[in-house]
């Protein structure tokens, strides 16, 4: 097949819109693939660079030849994509995406392996120091090998039967072992470069959008070094809830200095949305560090600084408009608590201030309702890990969750009745429709309405009996306008979620004769009314 031919066969698997003419140029290109000469060819289709389309198709079975290839050729094409990548810097970004990651598969497929008594695929690092000593571009490009080399070293697919899990695993360990640190510690010196240079950078400006673009792979590589799964437990990050970060002993001077921790939450005050999430993300993860990894003292001095850090962004709600660093936030909000006693945060200094900032911030995202309940997930799991730890703290400092916690139930009561109105009236989205949802939050209420139960049974009664008394009074009036029924009806539909909540929380917190009394109040109320 003529290098021509499959130019145009390219351009009409991407670009056609006759899907006869794209389905026949794939199926072509399938046996180009597994034809004898497609090595050669791929090479050409690189060489001549008329046509993105036609160099995605050569990176791509590049990629896919890598296990059938004898030890030379992987170093030959390994030679051949670095000086590619270093002398082609107007590619595409999906060309140099698949060039990238055709060199970090070749160097985890090679890693052990030894040519002339050197193990030249782990020198990969090396190579890429060169990019980040050149041009704004270079430096891009170097950063986005390692850091698909740090997620090809991640995962656990098999490149074919040949590489085991635990292949796999030796591969990835080794890795770990000799280069990963070092790849983050020089993530965090080009970030420090970026945070001592924003004052002379303009983010808005298309003539940095370059530098921009830079600071974006950089922040990415971070995170993926931390997200790394350093101990080979492969966990869902779906359920990262709980997990702790289990970074390496040899980590520690990182960690123990606070410039660390300094730098991501600068960096999230200078950089603009977009990016500032991937700072959050990267703290999210630092906060998750395995307890272990610190004496007390230092633990104590390392939460201390995370505390200030996030006392400091609420103070001004600085950049909490954005939707994903929202998100970040509020994670980065469940973790301090998932990963610490709360022994220990009472004792941090700004404590007290900090704690009321987390409340103010809590109620006004609980009055958000229609705002991002993925999000107000993490700041219910905070609560409820804060009030269930209450029986356990040993501190003679105050925890203050009898102040702030009854403020906290009072805004997501409150905030659902004012909700069903407008639900009803401009028949939007109902969040009893997704009972899955609504569950999760109440089994977390259900933790978070025990603490000052008094205040949380004398709101529910106080609502519960104004809206039965209405929603009687309407079912009695025949000219009651039916919207005004239904809001009724949705309102105490909730009360009685909330109630059963509140009811079902007594299995998990310390009860007492007084709230059986009210526990029996609350379902006298409820029973009365499914009576009727």
């Amino acid at each position: 097949m003529e290098i021509q031919q499959l130019e145009i066969l390219c351009k009409q698997l991407y670009e056609a819109t006759d899907s006869v003419l794209r389905s026949n140029a794939e199926k072509t290109l399938v046996q180009f693939v597994s034809s004898q000469d497609a090595l050669p060819k791929c090479q050409m289709l690189l060489d001549r660079a008329d046509s993105s389309y036609a160099q995605l198709l050569a990176a791509t079975t590049l990629t896919k030849l890598i296990q059938g290839l004898n030890l030379e050729q992987r170093i030959d094409i390994r030679s051949y994509v670095l000086n590619y990548l270093a002398t082609r810097l107007n590619l595409q970004h999906f060309v140099v995406q698949a060039l990238v990651t055709l060199l970090a598969k070749i160097t985890k497929y090679g890693w052990f392996d030894a040519y002339k008594n050197e193990l030249i695929f782990q020198n990969l690092l090396e190579d890429v120091k060169t990019f980040l000593q050149g041009s704004v571009e270079h430096c891009t490009v170097g950063v986005q090998i390692l850091s698909q080399l740090v997620l090809d070293m991640n995962s656990i697919v098999e490149l074919d039967a040949n590489l085991t899990f635990s292949k796999n695993r030796k591969i990835a360990s080794s890795f770990r072992d000799q280069q990963l640190y070092d790849i983050f510690l020089l993530s965090c010196s080009l970030l420090v470069t970026a945070r001592d240079n924003s004052k002379t950078l303009n983010f808005m400006d298309e003539s940095q959008q370059a530098y921009v673009n830079l600071i974006s792979h950089v922040l990415r590589l971070t995170k993926n070094c931390l997200s790394f799964d350093f101990i080979g437990s492969s966990t869902d990050e779906s359920s990262d809830d709980m997990n702790s970060v289990q970074i390496p002993t040899s980590w520690r001077p990182a960690f123990l200095d606070p410039n660390t921790l300094k730098l991501f939450f600068d960096l999230y005050q200078i950089l603009p949305n977009g990016l500032a999430s991937y700072s959050l993300s990267c703290l999210v993860q630092m906060t998750s560090v395995r307890r272990s990894l610190f004496s007390n003292s230092e633990r104590t001095k390392f939460l201390t600084h995370l505390v200030e850090g996030v006392k400091n962004i609420l103070v001004n709600l600085h950049g909490l408009s954005d939707p994903d660093n929202y998100h970040e936030f509020c994670r980065l909000l469940a973790r301090l608590k998932s990963n610490y006693q709360l022994g220990e945060l009472i004792a941090v200094p700004c404590y007290p201030e900090a704690i009321a900032l987390i409340a103010k911030f809590t109620v006004q995202s609980l009055q958000m309702w229609q705002f991002a309940p993925n999000s107000v997930h993490y700041l219910l799991t905070l609560w409820q890990r804060m009030v269930a730890s209450v029986p356990y703290v040993k501190s003679v400092d105050p925890h203050l969750l009898g102040t702030y916690t009854p403020e906290v139930t009072k805004a997501y009561i409150e905030s659902r009745l004012d909700a069903v109105p407008v639900i009803v009236r401009d028949n939007i989205d109902d969040p009893l429709d997704d009972l899955c949802m609504v569950q999760q939050q109440l089994e977390q209420l259900s933790v978070i309405e025990r603490c000052e139960y008094e205040k949380t049974c004398a709101l529910l009664v106080q609502h519960f009996d104004q809206k039965a008394r209405e929603y009687e009074n309407l079912l009695q009036n025949v000219n009651s306008n039916p919207m005004d029924v239904s809001i009724h009806e949705l309102q105490l539909t909730w009360l009685v979620y909330i109630i059963g909540s509140a009811i079902v929380g007594r299995l998990t917190v310390n009860s007492n004769d007084d709230h059986d009394t009210m526990d029996a109040e609350l379902v006298i109320r409820v029973g009365k009314t499914n009576g009727e």
